[in-house]
């Protein structure tokens, strides 16, 4: 009988059981997939530090604009600009004429009485000279400027006058003509008319304009303001001539 624990003649002794060979193929494929595995980097310190140099930027500009602005006020305040004046001081009559259908149409001193005509035409030509007067410190950026004559609130002519400069304490002269050509009134105007120049050689007309003006500083302009001009002129239709003028003005400091 053989020694206990030493295997008999014939018998295979215990071995151990070997490790599946697929074992070690799983954890290499493992480790192999986790090499590849994509790294995705996630830095929200950077994002941070884009939106605070957005703000630190914004606030720069915020302060560079309102500090500009200060600098303007303060300027503007020792300054302290006034109106311009624009006055207007000659009216040339360089033609005025009315007709109507009926040339025979005309006053009758016995009856005080006139021939109702349909309609009337209206030519003139007028030309005006402003003075532009800039009592500031500073110059004045005059905009275009339009000037209309009407008669009893019926527009019947414009006239344009382009933009200038004017330098600090300093007058200038401005020019401007009034075109009318065979303007037609109907009825209650057309006799108005027809009875203002037959009866009374005394036709009122009436001229608005909107003069646009801002203080210069700096190269910088001011907000604008208007001066606007309002004239009322009589013209003789027998003298070729005016016989009257007053003019009122209204403008707004800046």
């Amino acid at each position: 009988m053989p020694p206990h624990g030493q295997p008999g003649n014939g018998e295979n002794p215990a071995r151990p059981r070997p490790q599946p060979p697929h074992s070690n193929q799983q954890q290499q494929h493992h480790q192999q997939q986790q090499q590849h595995r994509p790294y995705y980097s996630t830095t929200p310190s950077s994002s941070a530090s884009f939106k605070g140099c957005c703000c630190c930027l914004f606030l720069l500009f915020s302060f560079l604009a309102l500090l500009i602005l200060a600098v303007f006020l303060v300027i503007i305040l020792a300054v302290k600009p006034k109106k311009p004046q624009f006055d207007l001081q000659q009216v040339g009559v360089q033609y005025m004429g009315i007709t109507t259908p009926n040339p025979t149409a005309s006053m009758d001193p016995t009856t005080a009485t006139t021939t109702t005509p349909a309609t009337a035409s209206l030519s003139l030509t007028i030309h005006m000279l402003f003075t532009a007067v800039n009592p500031n410190k500073v110059g004045i950026k005059y905009g275009e400027s339009s000037f209309t004559v009407m008669y009893r609130g019926i527009p019947l002519g414009k006239a344009l006058v382009p933009g200038f400069y004017q330098e600090a304490h300093s007058q200038r002269q401005v020019d401007a003509t009034i075109s009318v050509d065979r303007y037609s009134l109907m009825q209650a105007d057309a006799s108005d008319l027809i009875r203002d120049a037959s009866l009374n050689d005394r036709v009122e007309l009436r001229v608005l304009g909107e003069v646009g003006a801002k203080i210069r500083v700096l190269d910088l302009d001011s907000p604008g303001v208007q001066v606007s001009v309002d004239c009322a002129i009589v013209i003789s239709p027998r003298k070729q001539s005016l016989t009257y003028k007053q003019c009122g003005f209204d403008g707004l400091s800046v």
